[in-house]
């Protein structure tokens, strides 16, 4: 097949069981269905092999993480296209064939993404992709559809081709040489904020990254970890530190890394005082311990021809001071 879904799978049972049948059926006919089991304990294996026998599973000898476990997983997939699929994706009706339409039509592009919208409120964003991610001059995600916790309505606002800085690893397509070319995602990352340090070294070897709105589908979010979770923010107070450090260019690496230490413990002491919450005010301070132990263990990117196409402005000035909160709202 030219196409492979991989889904990987960790104690997602009830996942697979509400949304791999929808998989199954809008997308057997274009692409081989994988599933990547990352040493789950519940039934996962004995459900799919009870239900899917033809589904093709990859079983891992322990939870690698979400970077990791894709990584152990692809090396063991031929195809020339990958797309990473949660459990957690309601895909639709020919959802594949924009994508697969776009990628094949345009070889300067490594890596794209469909539309992004909510299971539990189907007219609106999810918060994970929305309509193509963006990353501010700090290092701070952002997406059409979605700017911090406000979440817009789809209306159709951002219904065009756009190329983005990053694509959601929660329904990513990726050109399978692109992937390995840039090393594939970083395990150390475990998960959070891998797909965004991924598509930072597309870019800055030149290549592109795009979302078609044309193929949508719908995402429960939240993954294996809750929002409020103290776990959840070490990983991404670390790991976006990390993807700072091993992509910034060189001019803007002081600059940059002086100001996060500045908005760092400012975020670590609202959770304290405003919030009263002890739990993630530690992670952030075990992020940075972590972050600081650990970086130099890390290479540099280096650019070959690509561009630093990250927001020229400050999405923390854009929103809490200008009140700009939405994407259309923003400079463009």
């Amino acid at each position: 097949m030219k196409v492979a879904i991989v889904i990987l799978n960790w104690n997602g049972r009830k996942m697979l069981e509400t949304y791999l049948p929808k998989v199954v059926r809008y997308s057997k006919d274009d692409a081989e269905i994988i599933v990547a089991d990352n040493a789950s304990t519940d039934d996962s294996l004995t459900w799919l092999k009870e239900n899917f026998p033809k589904v093709r599973t990859i079983v891992l000898p322990k939870n690698y993480g979400f970077a990791g476990g894709y990584n152990k997983a692809l090396v063991q997939v031929e195809a020339e296209y990958y797309v990473l699929l949660n459990s957690d994706v309601e895909v639709t009706h020919d959802w594949l064939t924009p994508l697969i339409e776009k990628m094949e039509a345009h070889t300067e592009i490594a890596a794209c993404q469909p539309k992004l919208l909510a299971v539990h409120d189907k007219d609106a964003f999810e918060y994970a992709g929305g309509s193509g991610g963006f990353l501010d001059r700090y290092g701070y995600p952002f997406c059409r559809g979605r700017i911090f916790d406000i979440v817009e309505k789809d209306n159709g606002q951002y219904d065009n081709n756009m190329q983005i800085f990053w694509a959601t690893g929660a329904c990513l397509m990726i050109r399978a040489k692109d992937y390995w070319r840039v090393g594939g995602l970083d395990e150390r990352f475990f998960a959070h904020n891998e797909e965004i340090d991924l598509c930072w070294r597309l870019n800055l070897m030149g290549r592109k990254i795009y979302c078609f709105p044309d193929s949508y589908v719908y995402h429960v979010g939240g993954g294996t970890l809750p929002k409020a979770n103290p776990r959840k923010t070490f990983l991404n107070f670390r790991n976006n530190l990390t993807m700072l450090w091993k992509n910034l260019p060189e001019k803007d690496l002081r600059h940059v890394m002086r100001v996060r230490w500045f908005l760092d413990y400012l975020a670590a002491f609202e959770m304290l005082i405003l919030k009263r919450n002890i739990g993630d005010f530690m992670a952030v301070l075990k992020a940075r311990r972590a972050f600081k132990k650990w970086r130099n263990t890390f290479e540099r990117t280096q650019t070959e021809n690509g561009n630093d196409l990250r927001s020229n402005y400050s999405i923390l000035w854009e929103y809490y001071v200008k009140k700009h909160n939405t994407y259309e709202k923003l400079p463009q």
